[in-house]
Order: C-alpha cells, then structure tokens, then sequence
C-alpha cells in the first residue's frame, strides 16, 4: 500500500510539473484508446511560479523519501535481494539531488504533456522529453548500476528495451518514440498489433484527444486541469472478469500455474473462466461506475484533491438527504487532532439489509466472487445484532484532541480533549454506562447540555479534572482544564448538513508528535525481543533480523518526521451528493 500511495504521488507530481495538452495530434492523449478503462493526464499548464513552489517542496522532500526507500531495501535485503538492490539503485539515482536536476537528468520536458492510461489492462505511460539523449543515458546508467540489463528489440525500424518477468509472464517495455518517452507493462506474447499501438507506431480508431471525456469531466466536477484523473469501473471490471483481455489472461495464467504446482490440478483447468464472471462484474460495475479525481487548489502553501465515486441511484438516495445530528459535523474542526464521524445506524441497517437481502435472492455466482456472498451473509447476520441498544440508537460520534502525551512508563497517557456520543436515547446510553462501570454510578447529568464534574474517584485515575454532559442527542465526556467549556460549545454546535458523513483535521504538529510516539513503542517493542531467550541460537537470530528491522524502521520514521515537518494541517471531507460520494483531502503547508 505505502509503494502504490508513493507510485500515485510521484505520477502527480510528474502531472503538475507537465504542460497544456491541447488539441496536438502528437500529444500523449493522442496515442490513448477513447475507452481506455482509466487515465491520468495533465490537461493545463502551472503558471512559472507556481511550478517554482512545488519544486521546491519536492526538494524538502526529496531526502526523506531517499531515505524510505533506503530503509525498505534494507528490509527486504533478505526476503528479495533482487527488489533490495533495486530500490537502492533508484533510491541512488536521486539521493542528494534538486528536482530540477532530477529532471534535467531524466530529459523529461517540465513544460511536455504526460498521459497513464490502459491499453486494455495494460498500463502505458508516455510523457514528452526536452532531451531524449539524456533520457536514453539515465534508462542505461540505472541498468548498469543495477546489474540487469534490458533486451534490446525492433519492430520495424523502432528500437525498444525489454525486460521479461518469466514468473509472471510480463515484460516491461522502454522506448523513446519521437519526442516521447513510452513505458508499458504487457503480457511477454504481447501481439504484433498490440506492441505497435502501445509503442504509439499504430493509432487507435478514436483517441481520448477526439474526445471531451477528461475536459467535461474536470468541468462538471471543479478538478483543475493539472492533474485529471478517471477509473471507467463499467469498462474495467468486465476485462478484468471476462478472460479476454491480454493481460487478464497473463496474470490468470501465471495464478493457475501457482495453483498446479500445489494442487497438481492442470493450468487449462484453473483457467477456466465462466460466462457468469463477466455478468457479475457487470452487476458490481452497476453499482460503482466510476471513480474520478483532481487537484481543486494547487498553490505553494495549499494541495486540495477531490475525489468522486458515482454510486448507484439507490445508493445516493439512501444518504444524499440525511442530516445526521451529531453536533461538531456541521462545523470545520479547530482542535489539534478533531474527528466528526456520521454513524446513522438505523439508516445504514435498513441499507446494509437490503444489500445483503438482494445477494441472497441473486447471489453471484462467479467462482472468484464466492467470498462476496458470504461477506454479505455475514453482513446480513451482522445489521439484525446492530438493532440492539445501544447500537441501534447510534448517530456518530465527535472526537476532539488538544493535546496527548504518552507516559514513559507505559501507563495512562497525558490529554486533555472532549468526546461526544450521537444517539437517539443518551438518557439510555448514560443508564446502561452507569451500570457498567460503578465509578460513575452517581452522575446525574440534566439534559440541558451543561457539564458536571466526574467523579472525584475517576478524575484521580485520569489525573485531571473531567466533566460529562447530555443534549437532546448526545453524551459527551471532556478530561483536561477549561475543556468543560469546550464540551458546553461542542454540544451547541450544528449537526451535519444533507448528505455529511466525515469532517476530519490534524494540524502538523500534532501529527509529528504521533509519529515520535510511534517510533518509540516500535523501540520499545525490539528492546524487549533482544532480552528474550538470549541463549537461543533461533532466538538471537531473531534478534539481528528484529535489530536490522528497527534500524530500517528509524529511517523511515526518521522520513517521516521530516515530511511532517513540512506540514501545517491535514484533513479530510466525505458527503454523499446527488450522483455519489465525495471525498476532498487538504494539506496546508508551512
């Protein structure tokens, strides 16, 4: 997951730094296939400033992310010295360098056009060069450091590198085409005709740049032209599931030759892929057609990305008009650390329900769906129990940090910060509490919002002073000095409005401190292995695989903290709108 989230940011990143794909009949957009099941592309140009700040942001980061994959090599040292040596020589390829060197380096052209996109299955990424000499040069500089050199091959009179996985049964393709730099992953028996057009030598039929497909889509939902992105679920799940595919059939292959050689079923039958997995794949395309994203704000201080995913009309219906009152979620976080979190559990178990109620009237019927059934057998099993107070009654939840100190010693850690609980019955809730823990057994709270001091017995166990409060649909805890006022506040703010699921904040600080945190319970953990068994022959060689893992993880925390560093707030928004669910993230920098 960390490598896919670092592969997506440095295609971003390539994508902002990229230029105007205007109607340019050479332009990347020109080689993509109309109904490429995904995309990425830059569709608009930073102004020079702007490029300038986000340079230099690469370059604050530059060292921290040489560091992680320095820090991964070494843990794989062992397990894959093969994918170890590799991430080392990358990691040397941009260890003390500029972003500007990097792309000087590279040849690849700052102000050029960059597409990702799926030649069926098969991801292609092209990108324009402003010297494909020094492109050329830095392809075979990281082959000789690495070892492994590339096939050289024609077709016609282009030249390409290749590399072939013979596990996996995919090669991985270089070639300068023209001005462009050309990757792809295809299957290693990739057709003539197939090669040709991911190579760029051969058009398709209709390109993305006949089409308004990534423009009306940035126009209808705000992205800004930098960086737009576009997952056609309608398109991909049907190639992933119908067998037909080149590279479907690649990876399906290189599974069913795993499977044999522990089963000694034969490939041919592993193979087999049944009429229905295309239909069920239609059937889930159905219910999530499209996934879809882009930058909304994009300045040196400020990155804001929405991300949208249609949803069937069903779907959107069941929260689009919700208003869930859960006081905080209509409201922007302020705190350090602050969480609005809608829980409408009525609402979602009549949803669930009947999700898990339509798979068992039609269940799906595609051998490599069958956990999906169960899955919503369970889930089905699971909504009846949720009925059941004080579950059922629940609304969301609001979580608020000002501060949070870990204990050296391991115990209660230092905070001070405020919880509330929506519920439908916080009278209920309160009752069932107060049987739970005889500690707050004599609360008596109004109703009316206002906080009443714990209990002096469990203020002493925290080692501050606490308040709790109820409203008319919540119960709420605060622990630290003036948060009862904070709690009086909280109670009064607004409930979410239609369609609010999630506000969610942390400020730089704040997250830096976690970070630390973290590295020192890992510290802690490794510690307490190295005292274990210590005449263990096994065990001591336990202890110097744990003490290179503790090394390798210090460097990445070490990443980490310096990226953090950089950062003034995180946060995030999720609603459910009129054609599905929206998601924007925001980082504010130093």
């Amino acid at each position: 997951m960390r490598m896919t989230k670092r592969v997506l940011a440095l295609a971003l990143s390539g994508l902002m730094l990229a230029a105007c794909s205007h109607k340019d009949k050479d332009a990347p957009l020109a080689f993509a296939p109309a109904d490429t099941p995904y995309v990425l592309a830059n569709l608009d140009v930073l102004d020079n400033d702007t490029r300038q700040a986000i340079l230099a942001q690469v370059d604050a980061e530059m060292p921290s992310q040489v560091a992680q994959m320095k820090a991964q090599a070494d843990q794989l040292a062992t397990s894959d010295p093969d994918m170890a040596k590799y991430l080392r020589t990358v990691a040397g390829e941009f260890d003390g360098k500029t972003a500007e060197q990097v792309i000087q380096e590279t040849g690849v052209d700052a102000n050029g056009y960059i597409a990702f996109y799926g030649l069926g299955l098969s991801p292609v990424l092209r990108m324009q060069l402003a010297d494909a000499k020094a492109f050329d040069g830095f392809v075979a500089k990281l082959q000789s450091d690495y070892g492994k050199k590339f096939d050289t091959v024609a077709i016609g009179t282009q030249n390409y590198q290749r590399y072939v996985a013979p596990a996996s049964h995919l090669q991985f393709v270089i070639a300068v085409v023209g001005k462009q730099a050309v990757l792809a992953m295809l299957p290693d028996d990739a057709s003539q005709p197939m090669l040709r057009q991911a190579l760029g030598l051969d058009r398709p039929a209709k390109s993305l740049q006949d089409t308004d497909r990534l423009t009306d889509l940035a126009k209808a939902k705000g992205y800004a032209k930098w960086a737009v992105g576009d997952v056609d679920l309608t398109r991909l799940l049907p190639l992933v599931a119908g067998g037909q595919d080149p590279l479907a059939q690649t990876l399906l292959k290189a599974r069913a030759e795993s499977e044999s050689a522990k089963t000694g079923e034969p490939v041919a039958n592993l193979m087999q892929m049944p009429p229905s997995c295309q239909t069920d794949a239609a059937r889930i395309a159905a219910r999530i057609p499209q996934v879809s994203m882009g930058y909304t704000t994009l300045d040196e201080k400020h990155r804001d990305i929405r991300f949208d995913v249609s949803l069937a009309s069903d779907i959107v219906s069941a929260f689009n008009g919700l208003k869930v009152e859960l006081p905080g979620l209509g409201t922007d976080p302020t705190a350090p650390f602050e969480l609005s979190f809608a829980l409408p559990m009525a609402q979602l178990r009549t949803f669930w329900g009947a999700q898990a109620d339509a798979v068992a009237a039609k269940p799906f019927t595609c051998p490599m769906l069958d956990n999906l059934n169960d899955s919503f057998s369970s889930l089905g099993e699971s909504v009846q129990k949720a009925a059941v107070p004080p579950i059922g009654d629940l609304l969301g939840l609001h979580v608020a940090l000002d501060s949070y100190t870990a204990n050296p010693g391991g115990g209660m850690p230092k905070f001070s910060g405020r919880v509330v609980i929506g519920t439908n019955n916080p009278a209920g809730l309160l009752a069932m509490a107060q049987v739970t823990s005889p500690l707050i057994a004599g609360l008596k709270l109004t109703g009316n919002g206002q906080p009443a001091a714990l209990p002096a017995q469990l203020t002493n166990a925290l080692g501050e002073p606490g308040w709790a409060a109820m409203g008319d649909k919540s119960l709420g805890l605060a622990v630290g000095a003036d948060e009862n006022g904070k709690l009086a506040d909280l109670l009064k703010q607004p409930g979410g409005d239609a369609g609010e699921l999630l506000r969610v904040h942390l400020d730089g600080d704040m997250y830096g401190s976690w970070i630390h945190l973290l590295e020192q319970r890992a510290e802690t953990a490794a510690a307490t292995a190295a005292t274990m068994n210590p005449d263990d022959a096994d065990a001591q060689d336990d202890q110097k695989n744990t003490a290179a893992a503790l090394a390798s993880t210090k460097a990445q925390f070490a990443a980490m903290e310096s990226e953090a560093a950089h950062i003034k707030a995180i946060g995030a928004n999720v609603r459910m709108e009129d054609q599905g669910l929206v998601i924007t993230t925001h980082t504010e920098l130093k």
